[in-house]
């Protein structure tokens, strides 16, 4: 991963979500809890469960070599388990890896890896909406131009501009939440999703693996991807719901309008060349983003027709677009964050522009519009 190219895009933290040693962690954390689901009700020995747990805690894997096998393999996890195999003798290492398959250990350390994303970004989306609402509601009454079109239209309180911003963000935010909630599951089915060599216990042991990962219970969806596809696709409305916050958010900080910008911050939003600029540089990342959603969420959408049991080439596409989708959406809910948390109002551009278009001032119920707006997302 370039970080020259993704950390001005992404947080730290949603890329360490994702990084080499995350997503190696994740997978051997698949291993280590099927073998300890089987155990738990007979199908392997307690004693090689722990004798694969040991093993997996110590084993120290160099991530750019194992990339390397992985690209010859077709898969992470055939490498993977050939490593940990290795150190293994007996029982222990006939039991690794019992009725799993490599795409069980890539769906399912990237659902786990899609947990933690999501919750990192609600914390970043709540950040924009609690900043937004008290705006909202300060100026639901001022009176301001309303623009269609790009034209100058009736008059608005300013504060409905806002709350508008904050009910798609949070609707947003609410369905990514609970796409995440839902189909962040388990995988698991084995070679051809039927859970095999399992000892009649496939249902106790995929309960407890599910429970150990912190994943929901799902019977096996090897070829279903609809899963995937809805929480692209409301990351993929979060990033725009963000986007239309920025892309108002320029449009008012344009000089001659000049009715609310960015915070000024140290070191952003300045010119190489024009010392006098002072850019929108949140609103270029939200607006970064929503360019590029569109076409990962399509990508995973032309997934959706998996062959048979096991696709091919399908599911494989699907990880790294996902992910990025979320590094996009990351960098743009805290840059948004950071935009709403400081964002500045300029009550007297708002006044000089409405006197200019010569509308008048009547905002018609736009007072209890801001009200009902911000309940929108709310549980």
């Amino acid at each position: 991963m370039s970080l020259l190219r993704t950390r001005p895009v992404a947080t730290a933290a949603m890329i360490a979500t994702f990084d080499d040693e995350a997503t190696i962690a994740a997978a051997l954390a698949f291993e280590t809890a099927l073998a300890a689901a089987q155990a738990a009700v007979g199908v392997i020995p307690a004693e090689a469960a722990a004798a694969i747990a040991a093993a997996a805690s110590a084993l120290r894997l160099d991530p750019a070599a194992l990339a390397e096998r992985a690209a010859l393999a077709g898969t992470l996890a055939i490498p993977l388990v050939a490593t940990l195999r290795a150190q293994l003798d007996g029982e222990a290492a006939t039991a690794l890896h019992r009725g799993a398959t490599s795409q069980d250990v890539a769906d399912s350390a990237l659902m786990m890896q899609v947990r933690r994303a999501g919750t990192l970004l609600l914390v970043d989306t709540d950040r924009v909406t609690t900043a937004l609402a008290p705006l909202a509601h300060a100026h639901a009454a001022t009176p301001a131009i309303g623009r269609t079109l790009l034209q100058d239209a009736q008059p608005i309180g300013f504060g409905l501009r806002l709350a508008q911003w904050h009910a798609g963000i949070a609707a947003a935010a609410a369905r990514l939440s609970r796409e995440v909630a839902a189909k962040a599951a388990l995988q698991w089915g084995g070679a051809a999703g039927s859970r095999p060599d399992q000892a009649g216990q496939a249902d106790a042991v995929a309960a407890r693996l599910a429970a150990a990962l912190g994943l929901a219970e799902a019977p096996p969806w090897h070829a279903r991807r609809e899963g995937v596809a809805g929480i692209a696709a409301a990351l993929g409305i979060l990033i725009g719901a963000l986007g239309k916050m920025a892309r108002d958010l320029a449009l008012l900080a344009q000089n001659g309008v000049g009715e609310a910008r960015e915070p000024a911050v140290a070191g952003r939003g300045g010119s190489s060349a024009m010392a006098h600029k002072r850019n929108p540089t949140g609103c270029q990342i939200a607006l970064s983003a929503a360019t590029r959603a569109p076409g990962l969420v399509a990508g995973i959408l032309a997934a959706l027709p998996a062959e048979e049991e096991r696709g091919l080439g399908g599911w494989q596409a699907e990880g790294p677009m996902l992910v990025d989708l979320f590094l996009l959406a990351s960098g743009a809910a805290e840059a948004m964050a950071g935009v709403a948390e400081g964002l500045e109002i300029d009550g007297d551009a708002i006044a000089r522009n409405l006197a200019a278009a010569g509308q008048g001032t009547g905002i018609g119920d736009s007072v209890a519009l801001v009200d009902a707006l911000l309940d929108i997302g709310k549980d």
